[in-house]
Parts: C-alpha cells; sequence; structure tokens
C-alpha cells in the first residue's frame, strides 16, 4: 500500500512556497542587468508578454504533472507516457547539479552579510575584496557548509514544518525588505563634478522604453534574452515545480495559484530593477549598470554601500539578509525536489533522503570551492564564454539539460499525453483556467520553438 503523501496545508503555504523558489539570485543580479542593457522599458514589456505566455504555459504544465500523479520529477513523467521516463531522470538531475553551487553562491551572500554586520562594509568595497575571498582555501568552504546545513535542517522538517513554515515567514520579511530598499534606492542622490544623479533618473532608465539603435536583430535578442532569464526565473524545468505540485491538495484551486505565483515573482523581479538600478546609477553611472552576476553583487553594490556612509551600512546589511532569504527560499527548493525523487523512486524515509542529498552536495559543493583555489582550470564553453568549474556545471543545468526537460515536456504533453491532460488537472472542482485556448497553441506550437532557438544559443548557433 502507497504511503500517504504529505501536502500542503494551505493555498498560501504553497504559492510562497513556489514563489519562494522562483524569487532567487536571478532576479537579483540578472533581471536589472538585462533591463539597464536592453531598452529598459522595452525590456519590460517583452517580459510581462512572455510571463503572460510562455512562463505561464511551462508553470503550468509542470504543476499540473506533480499534482495530477502525487509524485516527483524522477518518476511523475511515466505516468503520463512510459516511453518519456527519461525526462524525470534528467529533471533530477538538473537540481542535483545545481545545489552544490547553489550553497557556494549562498556562502558568498552569508559571508556578505557577517561582513556588514560586523560594520566592515567598507572593507568589502575594496577592489580585491571578493577575489580574495573566493580563492582562500577554507573560509568559502566553511559558509557554503552553513548555507548547506541550513537547507537540510528546513527539508527535514518535511512539507508542512520545515518547507510550508519557512515559507511563511522568509517570504513576507523578504517583501518587506524588497520595498524598503526599493523605497530608499528612489531617494537618494549624488554628485559627480557638476553633475547631479538621483535615484528618479536610475528609475527612468529602467522603466522607459529605449529605442535608440533598435533593429529587428536587436529586438529578437531582447526577447531571446527575456525568455531567457524567464525560463531560469520561474523556477521552469528543475523538477522542483513538480515536486511542489504534488504537495499540492486536489481542493486546490490551480488556476488561481499559479496566476499569483506568476505575479508574486514578476513583482519581485522588476522591484530588484527598482532597488538595483537607480542606486548603481547614482552613484556608478551607466558604466555601472554594464555588470551583473556575482561582479554587480558583490563587488560593484558595495562600493554603492560604501559611498552611503553609515546609512550604506544599514542598507547593505538589509540588502544581504534580503539577498540570503531569497537564496535560501531557492536552494531549500532545489534540495527539496531531489529528496522527494529520492523518496519516491527508492521508497527512503525523508531523513535519509535528505542525509543523501545533503552530503552529495557538500562534496561538490567543496569541490566548487575549490575550483577557485587549487583546483582552477579555465575552459572554453560552447556559448563562447570562458568558465571553470562552477560556470561548467552552470551551462550543463542551465543550458543544456534545462531546454532538453522543457522541449521534452512540451512534446510529451503537446502530441502524446495531449494539453487535455494538464486542462483537465487545473479545471479540477471547478477551478478556472482562463488562458485555455493560448495554453493549448503555447504548449503545441510557439513554446517548443521558441525553446529550440533558447537550446540553439548555447551553442552560439542564434543570436
Amino acid at each position: 500500500m502507497k504511503k500517504k503523501r504529505s501536502s500542503f496545508k494551505g493555498t498560501l503555504g504553497f504559492v510562497l512556497a513556489a514563489a519562494g523558489s522562483a524569487v532567487g539570485l536571478g532576479n537579483i543580479w540578472r533581471f536589472p542587468y538585462l533591463a539597464a542593457k536592453d531598452g529598459g522599458g522595452l525590456f519590460i514589456v517583452v517580459y510581462l508578454i512572455l510571463a503572460l505566455t510562455f512562463g505561464y504555459t511551462l508553470l503550468t504544465t509542470e504543476i499540473a504533472i506533480g499534482r495530477s500523479t502525487k509524485e516527483s520529477p524522477l518518476t511523475a513523467y511515466k505516468h503520463l507516457h512510459p516511453k518519456f521516463r527519461w525526462i524525470g531522470t534528467l529533471a533530477c538531475l538538473v537540481p542535483m547539479i545545481i545545489m552544490p553551487y547553489y550553497c557556494a553562491i549562498g556562502g558568498w551572500v552569508l559571508k556578505y552579510l557577517i561582513v556588514f554586520l560586523t560594520g566592515a562594509g567598507e572593507t568589502a568595497a575594496g577592489d580585491d575584496y571578493f577575489t580574495g575571498f573566493i580563492t582562500s582555501s577554507t573560509e568559502p568552504i566553511l559558509t557554503t557548509v552553513i548555507f548547506l546545513f541550513l537547507c537540510a535542517i528546513i527539508v527535514l522538517g518535511g512539507v508542512n514544518k520545515g518547507i510550508e513554515r519557512a515559507s511563511q515567514f522568509i517570504m513576507p520579511v523578504l517583501v518587506v525588505l524588497v520595498l524598503i530598499i526599493s523605497v530608499f534606492s528612489l531617494t537618494i542622490s549624488h554628485k559627480d563634478g557638476n553633475v547631479v544623479r538621483t535615484g528618479i533618473d536610475g528609475l527612468k532608465i529602467l522603466f522607459i522604453p529605449d529605442f535608440t539603435g533598435l533593429t529587428i536583430g536587436k529586438f529578437v535578442s531582447i526577447v531571446l534574452d527575456a525568455m531567457g532569464q524567464l525560463f531560469f526565473s520561474l523556477s521552469i524545468a528543475m523538477g522542483i515545480m513538480v515536486a511542489y505540485g504534488s504537495y499540492v491538495d486536489d481542493k486546490a484551486d490551480l488556476g488561481k495559484s499559479i496566476n499569483e505565483i506568476e505575479i508574486f515573482d514578476t513583482a519581485i523581479a522588476i522591484l530588484a530593477g527598482v532597488m538595483i538600478i537607480p542606486a548603481v546609477y547614482v552613484f556608478m553611472g551607466r558604466e555601472g549598470l554594464e555588470a551583473s552576476g556575482p561582479g554587480l553583487m558583490f563587488i560593484y553594490l558595495p562600493k554603492v554601500f560604501a559611498q552611503m556612509g553609515v546609512t550604506g551600512r544599514v542598507v547593505g546589511i538589509m540588502f544581504f539578509a534580503m539577498v540570503l532569504f531569497a537564496a535560501l527560499t531557492s536552494a531549500v527548493s532545489v534540495m527539496e525536489a531531489v529528496v522527494s525523487s529520492f523518496c519516491d523512486r527508492f521508497e527512503l524515509k525523508r531523513k535519509h533522503a535528505a542525509i543523501i542529498e545533503t552530503v552529495i552536495a557538500l562534496v561538490f559543493g567543496v569541490i566548487v570551492c575549490l575550483g577557485y583555489n587549487s583546483l582552477y582550470f579555465e575552459v572554453k564553453l560552447p556559448n563562447g564564454s570562458t568558465g571553470q568549474i562552477l560556470d561548467i556545471m552552470d551551462y550543463i543545468s542551465n543550458y543544456l539539460f534545462m531546454p532538453i526537460v522543457a522541449i521534452a515536456t512540451c512534446i510529451l504533453v503537446g502530441y502524446f499525453a495531449s494539453p487535455k491532460y494538464v486542462i483537465d488537472e487545473v479545471e479540477k472542482n471547478g477551478s478556472r483556467f482562463g488562458r485555455k485556448n493560448l495554453y493549448v497553441v503555447m504548449i503545441k506550437y510557439i513554446a517548443p520553438v521558441l525553446l529550440i532557438i533558447l537550446f540553439l544559443q548555447s551553442f552560439s548557433l542564434f543570436g
């Protein structure tokens, strides 16, 4: 007899947990950069259109598969069609690859929060501080272990007492911190020679469409940037939404919950732009907006906070606390996708599955840390960039496996299981599926084509 599956106690718990997974480092360190690079308001309009169509389609599909099968990604896909069970294996490998390097980055965030809490924020603004930290032999490993331990504790608590309870505490605090920093970012100003830059000037860069130099090729590039950002931002093709969907009660209004997740994630992404673009522009000018990823968060922003004086220390504390919360909720969801898969496939107890995944993440997390030290090397990746261990893992998971999982899922649902499979699940108990006709067109025709183009970008074959 199959053991009764745990479930979220309420719809709010599911929405906050899923939104917490979606709201991660990608929203904070990549969205603002892309918005500034791709014409501000023009990028945002494209992003919103894709969120309502492309993102909605993939998000709905994975959550519906999870709730319908009541199983994790590793075992869920076989129920739709036996020949597509391999999608589950790939969907489980993605979070297994992501977890170690996400914990390493989470450790970096933890380090910077401690630095600002102890009043050493100005030291962190030094040109070589970040490089010195990540290339040291022991401290990055220690912060990685601490971050991983926090994730493991939450996942060991289970769906209700761990993930749901943590999300109900963390997410409201995260939203409050985002709003406070956003408002502050709009009130600052700085005089650079004879030029005075204000937060409102930075806000205009974010929201006013810039059509300068716009060509068909440039517009296609903007669309692909927005699609790539959305693809990674919503935790699609990582097994996470299948796992979380499997914990949703059959009586829940699935369509409404998905809409709320979509709104939450998009709002936080845009607010991340409001937080970061005005502040960076005020103190660093246009050149500061050219940074993304770790460079933006761990090099440029500490310099911005340092120029704010005492206020900068307070803002820095709030910012890195907010980022830590965002990283933690995302990492917990990544870990849960693997743990739930181990539980379902090998009939393990949650405790044993969590311990196994913690050990795996710990071993490879240490290797990621050493990749900046004793194991350092560089390779040329197929997309044209140069990277080392962390970049290789990121490339394999995000740019190869995830698009393959998403493309295969579209083919599975669009042509084998049929879109009706997902539609019936969403409309269960009289729930409304407001974009039903759009969903069918997207899952069968448009989404697969967009995903194939995105996949080709991984080899620098398009764009």
